[in-house]
């Protein structure tokens, strides 16, 4: 599906961008661009890759003439640009809806004025159930997709969400690698905390199955095994030769859960399980939704969520075998002198 098409990713210098081109860069893709603002990351991508396939453009989500210029003759896209950071977002939540809300907007009517066949916009766990700014400007983000996707003809609009994806830039691996080289404690919120984990190929993986099998609106999450934050401590220290290594436990900060939900108990109801993923078909309801209000739904009184608590648990082995499939932790593990993953 993929041959001499153009591909266009947003926020395409990001950890989730540079996953993408290791996997593309060598495909039959005619071009694949990459939209961001940030012109350093450009340049280095560019002297990393040296591909004539790859083109940059400058540009910002919150502008939509700026997507536009990108978006022209584009066959497919990523919609990977957001506001991730949630102490950030928690301090500027306006600069969170106008990146992550008002950008979304901005590049879905983009790409339905330009006739783009397919877009993914990619989300988090943290925009179910949201209770801080970033998983509630994540979770207006899927809205505002869900409600384009019922109104485009010839644009198929996806949703993406997933978990933790070990080792990108700004996770806590790096972190807390970082923590155990410098000989300081590592910084643990609660030890009981659990998260979902994959790796950033999981996540194209992910999209790549959204893209081949989406209808318009739908959400697709890929199961994926949790662990809690002393076992990923435990599991690091381990693996770096020091497990006895301090470990500080600070309490949970602000925003934080001690869990996460990839889906919802009310798109478990409807969710089909698809082995390896999870497909959830759009809410179209419309304005005339007394039916709705009128008559319950009882299987949602009854239903669990999808959580980090009720996943498949790792211990500290089987957490250590997740982690060596990723090139950072193999590269400490041989001593080298790693960044996070790109």
């Amino acid at each position: 599906m993929f041959s001499n098409k153009v591909l266009l990713i947003t926020g395409g210098t990001g950890s989730f961008g540079n996953a993408v081109l290791r996997r593309f860069l060598d495909s039959d893709l005619r071009e694949i661009r990459i939209l961001s603002r940030d012109e350093k990351k450009q340049d280095d991508m560019r002297k990393k890759y040296g591909s004539d396939k790859l083109k940059f453009y400058i540009g910002d989500v919150r502008d939509y003439q700026s997507v536009l210029n990108a978006v022209r003759g584009v066959d497919f896209m990523y919609h990977a640009a957001a506001l991730k950071q949630v102490p950030s977002c928690e301090f500027y939540p306006l600069e969170a809806v106008k990146t992550n809300v008002l950008g979304t907007e901005n590049v879905l009517e983009a790409a339905i004025n330009c006739g783009v066949k397919r877009v993914v916009c990619l989300s988090t766990d943290k925009a179910v159930y949201p209770i801080n700014a970033m998983g509630i400007s994540k979770a207006m983000m899927e809205k505002v997709a869900v409600a384009k996707a019922r109104s485009s003809v010839d644009t198929v609009i996806n949703i993406t969400r997933y978990g933790n994806v070990m080792a990108s830039r700004g996770s806590v691996i790096p972190l807390f690698t970082q923590q155990i080289r410098a000989g300081q404690a590592i910084t643990i919120t609660d030890p009981n905390m659990t998260r979902f984990m994959m790796t950033l190929d999981d996540a194209v993986d992910l999209v790549l199955f959204a893209f081949e099998h989406g209808q318009p609106g739908e959400v697709f999450v890929q199961k994926a095994p949790a662990a809690t934050i002393e076992t990923l401590a435990k599991a690091l220290t381990g693996l770096q030769g020091v497990p006895q290594h301090p470990i500080n436990v600070i309490g949970t900060r602000h925003g934080e859960k001690l869990y996460e939900a990839l889906l919802s108990r009310e798109e478990m109801v409807a969710a089909q399980d698809l082995g390896s993923y999870y497909r959830v078909p759009p809410d179209l309801r419309d304005l005339n939704y007394g039916k709705y209000v009128e008559e319950g739904e009882t299987q949602i009184s009854e239903a669990e969520d999808y959580n980090s608590h009720n996943t498949e648990r790792l211990d500290v082995a089987g957490m250590q075998t997740l982690l060596m499939k990723l090139r950072f932790i193999q590269a400490m593990v041989r001593g080298e002198q790693v960044e996070a993953e790109e």
